[in-house]
């Protein structure tokens, strides 16, 4: 008895896009349900808007401090920045509003010719209208900095533990879900109808668009604080850099990605994880480290902004710094992208050579072996 072909079911095997794009959804909707990743992110990002909003607060909370003015003393506090003048007939007549509280010091010309005042306070010296009188002498520099010290080092810093924070939680997120899968032997049964390689690439593409997200709304999130509090001369010489670092960032993240999950294959426990990924993680701590404690050497930031492991903090804060020039970001991303492809085929190899080995670690020859 023959049987219909027609009548039998066909048989197909998923295309390589549809499996990248469900593991990749999975992924992605596992770290959206995680409460873990929503208040890590959550305070990650109020701490960038905090850093952005709080000190335009603090500056325009520096209120005028109102003085009594007595005859001449009026030209010397008129237009003086931090000083409310309030004209009084006499000395006598300012000490009494100096005493209720009405005004915070009483100036009184010094000499008889008029020339210079005197500062009179209630109980102790008035340290914001004395300092508001100041006269600062001129200043001119040599060799003058493009951009103020503190500035730069916020801006590195900024740059620094931004991709420190997210660079280690996907990367932890990716090497944890990889070694679960293969304690539990889950991914047994995964590549009973898919392969490795398309197992992996989902992971990689869902877990990148998680951190791109997360990297897009910090800039966004920061982009806005800066117009809203008025400080569009910082955000035009930032805005640039915070562009480039996203860019840098997508592309870095998804080499280490790669290296994450193919150095977690190597183990079967999530409790051996640390072994065997902690040199990626030092591929992500040293950049850091670096950053925060060379930000103002240009000869360091050079270096770093074309070693492709640093190239995402190094290249974006010589943009910002204004060190780098037109051609050099271009050439910077191509060999981070070059490295890039490199690393997500030396981890594809370790990930489909370790995936399958149960028990002891897996040796880093015998995972590159073909």
């Amino acid at each position: 008895m023959t049987t219909d072909a027609r009548l039998e079911p066909e048989r197909t095997t998923p295309r390589f896009t549809r499996i990248v794009g469900l593991v990749a959804g999975r992924e992605i909707m596992s770290r959206l349900r995680s409460k873990a990743f929503l208040i890590s992110t959550g305070i990650l990002m109020l701490a960038v808007l905090a850093s952005v909003i709080l000190p335009s607060v603090f500056a325009s909370d520096d209120e005028a401090a109102p003085v009594a003015v007595v005859g001449a003393a009026a030209s010397v506090a008129d237009g003086v920045d931090g000083l409310e003048p309030v004209a009084v007939t006499d000395r006598a007549e300012g000490e009494e509003l100096l005493r209720d509280g009405e005004v915070d010091a009483v100036l009184v010309p010094a000499g008889g010719d008029g020339v210079g005042v005197s500062v009179i306070g209630l109980d102790q010296p008035p340290g914001q209208v004395v300092s508001a009188l100041s006269v600062s002498p001129a200043v001119e520099l040599l060799d003058p900095a493009p951009v103020d010290t503190g500035l730069a080092y916020l801006v590195a810093f900024g740059f620094g533990i931004v991709f420190f924070m997210s660079a280690i939680t996907f990367g932890s997120t990716i090497a944890s879900s990889v070694v679960e899968e293969k304690q539990t032997r889950v991914v047994e049964l995964l590549l009973s109808t898919v392969t490795a390689r398309s197992l992996l690439t989902g992971k990689i593409v869902g877990n990148s668009v998680m951190a791109f997200g997360q990297i897009v709304a910090i800039a966004g999130l920061a982009l806005i604080g800066l117009a809203a509090t008025g400080q569009r001369v910082l955000l035009g010489g930032v805005g640039p850099s915070i562009v480039w670092f996203a860019i840098f960032f997508t592309v870095g993240f998804v080499m280490l990605a790669a290296l994450f999950a193919g150095t977690a294959s190597m183990v079967s426990r999530v409790e051996d994880v640390g072994s065997t990924t902690t040199p990626v993680t030092m591929l992500i701590m040293i950049p850091y480290f670096l950053v925060v404690f060379f930000f103002d050497d240009p000869a360091v930031l050079a270096v770093m902004s074309y070693v492709p492991f640093s190239a995402p903090i190094g290249m974006p804060v010589r943009i910002f710094l204004g060190d780098a020039a037109w051609w050099e970001p271009i050439l910077s991303l191509g060999i981070l992208a070059a490295t890039t492809v490199a690393a997500v085929l030396v981890g594809e190899r370790i990930y489909r050579n370790s995936l399958l080995r149960m028990g002891s670690r897996v040796k880093l020859g015998e995972a590159l072996a073909r």
